[in-house]
This record gives structure tokens, sequence and C-alpha cells, in this order.
């Protein structure tokens, strides 16, 4: 079975003034009405009374109400996306009052009918907004947020994570969000979803080693980069309905409670060996200074056991949890 080829061109119509055929048109039925006064007077004298109140019945009351339909107001950054007889007829973009072909209709997948929209709220389970916010048929063009809810993915290490971002994003080709996709803001959070999972599992959770491999990216400690891949990835499967995305955030990132416990106590582990490192690092270095002083000013010469015992000391005061209890050695130190 052939694939039909994906709508990509948009037409964007230039249509006249809608206030100058409001009045026009309001006119026209007034004359009309003036007519039909002056036929029913003519009626008795012949068939001109009886034309007249004809044509006036046909234009006042029958063209003049139709015409009146294609009457059409938008708001700032809205679109009406217009079909004739099941044909794309063009776009209507900009704010203003405008007049159109009366019979054209307008098209927007995301909006429904009261029962529609009651049967799909209680088949719905989450509650995320799945219309568009603009009025009527139109179409948004605002820039827009989606914050769906999180989930649950393993990372690269296959560690069960908690998730969740906020897309920003727009509409920028009408048309094709109208007539490619069903229903556009659905398929932009099912996107979301998918190019989400597929970024979440190239990144761990976060770098443990202290090697050549820290350099890798992570979920927590690079959010920024993985939320640009992440726009990079959606922005690519929602090219074809006409949307942009205008920015991705990490708006939550966990590890999922069942294995949260056993990650604090290695991360709490992990911090207290490097606050040890730092410690003996820091003694070492206190314990060479002393030592060097001693020598240099000629304050007392010590052999090599001293100099042990003395760094054993020194060592264990400086390095120890508690705080040291001094003796005083009152006789020699040899």
């Amino acid at each position: 079975m052939e694939r039909t080829d994906l709508f990509s061109e948009q037409k964007k119509l230039k249509a006249p003034n809608g206030m100058a055929m409001l009045i026009i048109n309001t006119l026209v039925i007034a004359v009309c009405i003036f007519g039909l006064i002056v036929g029913a007077g003519r009626a008795e004298n012949g068939g001109l009374g009886v034309a007249l109140i004809i044509i006036c019945i046909i234009v006042g009351f029958i063209v003049c109400p139709i015409l009146y339909a294609g009457l059409k107001v938008l708001k700032p950054n809205e679109a009406l996306v217009l079909t004739l007889f099941g044909k794309y007829y063009g776009t209507l973009e900009g704010a203003g009052f405008y007049f159109v072909n009366p019979f054209v209709a307008a098209v927007n997948p995301t909006k429904t009918t009261a029962a529609e929209a009651a049967q799909k709220q209680k088949q719905r389970t989450d509650k995320s907004e799945k219309a568009d916010t603009a009025a009527g048929k139109a179409v948004s063009l605002k820039v827009m947020t989606l914050n769906n809810d999180r989930q649950k993915v393993n990372d690269k290490l296959g560690n069960p994570i908690e998730i969740g971002v906020v897309v920003i994003w727009r509409v920028i080709n009408a048309a094709k969000a109208v007539f490619n996709v069903d229903n556009y803001i659905e398929f932009l959070s099912i996107q979301a979803d998918s190019s989400l999972r597929n970024i979440v599992r190239l990144y761990p959770y976060d770098i443990w080693d202290e090697d050549e491999s820290s350099d890798e990216l992570s979920l927590r400690g690079s959010s920024q980069e993985v939320a640009q891949k992440l726009k990079q990835e959606l922005q690519t499967k929602v090219e074809d309905a006409g949307l942009e995305i205008v920015e991705t955030r990490i708006t939550h990132l966990a590890y999922s409670p069942e294995i949260a416990a056993a990650m604090l106590q290695r991360q709490q582990a992990s911090a207290i060996i490097d606050a040890r490192k730092l410690i003996v690092e820091g003694a070492v270095g206190m314990v060479q200074m002393a030592l060097n002083k001693l020598s240099e000013n000629e304050i007392v010469e010590l052999d090599d056991e001293r100099k042990a015992a003395m760094v054993s000391n020194l060592l264990v005061v400086l390095c120890g949890n508690k705080e040291a209890q001094p003796i005083v050695n009152s006789g020699s130190i040899y």
C-alpha cells in the first residue's frame, strides 16, 4: 500500500475587510425591505411589483443572510484553516475582521462538540489539556506549554528513575498541524514521551567513577545539555506537524522509590570518602610542614623512629573524628 504524501504547502489568504462587507450587506437588506413595501403597493397593477417582491425576497432574505456567514473575526496570534467542499481553501492569519467565501468551513481537530468532549473526558486518565486554547475553530499561534506527567524510565545503567519535562512549543504552519496529524496536541504529547525515553536511556543518572568516563554527560550534572538533545530529537519528530519546539526543560529528576534509599546511602558514602580524602591530604601536608619547620629552625633533631612516632601522633590528632586529649610528657623525649 502506497503512502500518501504529507501536506506541505500553506496558502495564506488575503481577505477583504469585513466591516465594509457588513455595512454593504446591511444596507442591501434595508433596501430590499423598502423594495418589498414598494412592490406590495404595486402588486395589483401588474407583474412588475410581483417581480420586485420576488427579487427583494431572494436577495434580502436568502443571499444576504448567507453572506453574513463569511464574516470572520481573528484575534492576535490566531489562524483559521479553511476548506471549501472538502478541499483546502487557504489559511487566514492576522488579527482583524475579514470577509471570506461564506461556504468555507474552519477545521481544527482539537476542537470537538460538547458530547464528544464529555465522552473523551470520561475516557481520559490524565489531566493534561488536549484542546487548543483559541476561540472557536481557530488555531492558536501563541507559545504554549506542555507539561506531561512524570515517567518512570531506565537510565543508561538500567537504574529506574522518575523524570518529568516541560515542552515550550508553538504552531508555525497551521495547515500542516490540521491536515497531517489527527490531533497535533496529543501528537506532540506522545512524541515528547517517546523522545524522552530515547534520550534518557543514553545517559546515566550520575557519574560515580573519577576516571576518563567522568567527562560523560549525566542526567543530574548535565541537565541543560540533555534538554538540548531532547529538543533536537523532538523537533525532528514534529516537523511534519507544523510545530516548532522553542525549549525543553527537565522539571523533575529523582530515583524511583524502590531504589532511592539505596542510592542515597551510596551518595552519602561517596561524600564521606571524598571528605576523608581531603582531610588526609591536608593532614599529610601539615605534618610535612611541621617536620620541615623543626628541621629548618634546628629546634630539635629527631631520628627516624621519633619522626615516625610524631607523624603517627599528628595524623591521629588531625584525622580523628573526635577531639584528641593531650598528654603532657614532663620527662625526656628519649
